[in-house]
């Protein structure tokens, strides 16, 4: 059977939108909710990693972004929510359960992006539990694993891996040759490549296609900012 080519378009929102409608999104989250006690503004902070985001997002291909990544969602969504994750993260496993509501809510408008980003230095498990998704995903059952992992968080480990295989019935051995393999090392390799680039170093970090979102957002903010691009992008698409 013939494959058909199909071409996604790739639309920076600090574009669409512009730089003002970006800033009326991010200012309730930024507006001052008690004396400032610390050096850096948090504003000028994400500013600055803004740019590098944008600047790295903007110039590439939406294919080349997405590569092989499990993902979730309408395939050709204008709108794609990547997130950065580590298995052995807290905040990670809260968030995977913001982000089945969000996909539930926004399922035919967003494209969601999984992207590794193993904090190998504070969580000895994150890389170990980032091959065996990745290795799972090769038997197609990426999802379910990854959402073993984040419910037994405090069990990571070689035995856990083997458990969840077994349960979701992989083939193991497969499973166990592949979560030991070059490939399963240079594909989360990739994703910390990328994100390198992006000068990310905390996870959970989610971009909508070229928006850094604030760390520590609420699921209501995701809802509010998710909406607002809905509105713009339906705009643009009127008729002048």
């Amino acid at each position: 059977m013939k494959k058909v080519s199909r071409k996604f378009r790739w639309k920076p929102l600090l574009i669409l939108l512009g730089l003002g409608a970006v800033g009326a999104i991010l200012a309730v989250f930024f507006m001052p909710r008690q004396p400032q006690t610390v050096a850096i503004d948090p504003r000028e902070q994400w500013q600055a990693q803004q740019q590098v985001v944008s600047s790295v997002m903007q110039s590439a291909d939406r294919n080349a972004l997405i590569g092989t990544s499990p993902t979730q969602g309408a395939p050709e969504a204008e709108i794609i929510l990547f997130e950065f994750s580590d298995f052995q993260c807290p905040y990670c496993a809260r968030a995977s359960l913001d982000v089945k509501i969000l996909l539930d809510k926004y399922d035919n408008d967003v494209l969601f992006v999984y992207k590794h980003l193993p904090l190998t230095q504070i969580h000895p498990e994150a890389m170990p539990a980032a091959r065996a998704a990745w290795a799972a995903g090769q038997q197609d059952r990426f999802w379910i694993y990854h959402d073993g992992l984040f419910a037994n968080q405090a069990r990571l480990g070689e035995g856990l891996y083997v458990e969840l295989a077994q349960q979701i019935g992989l083939d193991v051995e497969q499973f166990n040759r592949d979560r030991t393999s070059t490939a399963s090392l240079t594909a989360i390799q990739r994703d910390l490549q990328l994100a390198q680039r992006l000068q990310l170093s905390i996870t959970p970090t989610f971009l909508i296609n070229d928006l850094l979102m604030p760390p520590g957002a609420p699921l209501s903010f995701f809802e509010q900012t998710l909406d607002q691009i809905k509105e713009a992008l339906a705009a643009r698409s009127q008729p002048q």
